[in-house]
């Protein structure tokens, strides 16, 4: 299972250097030439706001995996090691609570946009809302993750991450 998650993790971490990198060049290149040749790429606006999506909600996967999202953890430090893990299963439970909410609309949304496609580069607009699908799904995992973790700890001191 490892195994799996490893190669998706290089699978999200490649999708996200590609969408940067794409952006990055799109850009640049409609502004030079916009600015120096009075002209442009027309679909480069569109693909790179679609990318920009896909980096975010890929992006937010990796930050859940690795325990990085902001958080404000200084009253949760104070407590005790059972405060602190009873604090680390709530906000986890309010995670999954979140990500079925994301998972829900943003499924409705791919339904709906699925035979709806944006005006210059003809792509579905379902796969600018596929990606709260994944990132739900991802983020979700991940909880269900940190809170197994929490119960299979012997010592009650919660994981860096799952605080």
């Amino acid at each position: 299972m490892a195994t799996i998650e490893k190669y998706i993790l290089h699978l999200i971490n490649a999708i996200i250097v590609f969408c940067l990198a794409s952006m990055m060049l799109m850009v640049f290149v409609n502004v030079v030439l916009r600015y120096g040749f009075n002209s442009g790429i027309t679909f480069s606006e569109e693909v790179s706001r679609l990318f920009f999506v896909w980096l975010t909600f890929l992006g937010a996967i990796a930050a859940m995996k690795d325990g990085t999202h902001i958080r404000v953890d200084s009253l949760v430090q104070k407590l005790s090691p059972a405060g602190q893990k009873a604090c680390a299963f709530i906000s986890n439970a309010l995670i999954l609570y979140v990500c079925s909410f994301l998972l829900e609309g943003g499924w409705q949304q791919t339904v709906i946009n699925m035979d709806t496609v944006s005006p210059v580069t003809g792509w579905p607009m379902a796969s600018l809302y596929i990606t709260s699908v994944i990132a739900s799904i991802g983020i979700a995992l991940y909880a269900i993750r940190n809170i197994i973790n929490l119960f299979r700890k012997q010592d009650s001191q919660p994981e860096e991450n799952n605080v």
